[in-house]
């Protein structure tokens, strides 16, 4: 019998409203709405057009918030997380690779 609830653990399940994941974040909807424009976080759409958030893109929105509360613009921040998970992604790689 399969779980009804598992898609619930689906990080990259388009979730949460717009309002529901500003709330979460502790941002204004806003905020969230110029990440989409800018095409930083793309958010899911509902059939009535409606922005829907995974939880993976609301961790990428909160790394990207402390970034522009730190002063950087956000197309600075963007592609301080974009280097970030691809160090992060060649440390995981380097440390699974057999020694030469």
């Amino acid at each position: 019998m399969t779980d009804p609830l598992q898609p619930l653990d689906d990080p990259d399940r388009p979730t949460y409203t717009i309002g529901q994941a500003a709330e979460l974040l502790g941002v204004q909807v806003a905020f969230l709405r110029s990440l989409d424009t800018a095409g930083v976080v793309e958010p899911a759409r509902s059939a009535g057009g409606h922005r829907r958030w995974s939880r993976s893109q609301l961790r990428v929105a909160a790394r990207i918030r402390v970034l522009v509360d730190d002063g950087h613009p956000l197309v600075s921040a963007e592609l301080i997380v974009t280097l970030q998970d691809e160090a992060a992604h060649l440390r995981d790689e380097l440390s699974t690779r057999p020694p030469a």
